[in-house]
This record gives structure tokens, sequence and C-alpha cells, in this order.
């Protein structure tokens, strides 16, 4: 079986995430805030398995080691980047997201 977990503070970020994109008028309602960062968590939880992974570099090495990010595209605009550990337990993979970035923040760190 395959199983996508999340760290809490992975959490605390897509709820920083709603709030931040309301605030900052991103989107204009709360619930189109809470939408957005609801549909990204439920896409990675789904699709992360079956994207294509690349080695993280060096910079991310401060969240662990080993660690493999995947690109999800949410417009012209704004791609987000998973960064994320894979684990075999017994007879099921773990994919263990350890940190949520977008390219407004992160892009030039990707570069190693």
């Amino acid at each position: 079986m395959t199983k996508v977990l999340f760290l809490p503070e992975v959490v605390d970020q897509f709820l920083e995430l709603a709030e931040l994109l309301y605030n900052n008028g991103y989107l204009g309602f709360k619930e189109s805030a809470i939408d957005y960062s609801e549909q990204l968590f439920r896409e990675i939880q789904v699709n992360l398995p079956i994207k294509v992974k690349k080695a993280a570099p060096s910079h991310f090495e401060r969240l662990g080691q080993g660690l493999f990010y995947s690109a999800f595209p949410k417009n012209h605009q704004t791609t987000w980047y998973v960064f994320y550990s894979v684990h075999t337990i017994d007879d099921d993979t773990i994919y263990l997201v350890r940190y949520l970035g977008n390219n407004h923040v992160i892009a030039h760190k990707l570069i190693d």
C-alpha cells in the first residue's frame, strides 16, 4: 500500500496558505482561499506517488537526507514544489512530505 503523510508543520503551512491568500488579496473570498489550500493538499495526497521525482538540491538537506521534490503547477504563474522522503515499511511505501514551497519563494534554490 502507498501512503502520503505530512509532517505537522506542513499541515500548518496549508492552514497558513489559506490565510495568506485571503489576507493579501490573492483570492477575494475566504472560502475560495480555503478551497485552494484544500485542493492543493488533496492533489498532493493523491498524485505525489505518480509524479516525476527529482533529487532535492543540497540547500534542502536541512530538511532531511535523501530528499526528493515534485512539481505541482497550479496556474501560469504559480508552481508548488513538494519536498519529501520515501520510506518502505513492510509492504507499505510511505511518502513523507517535509516541506511545501512555491516558485515565487524557492525557485532560485532549486538550482544546485
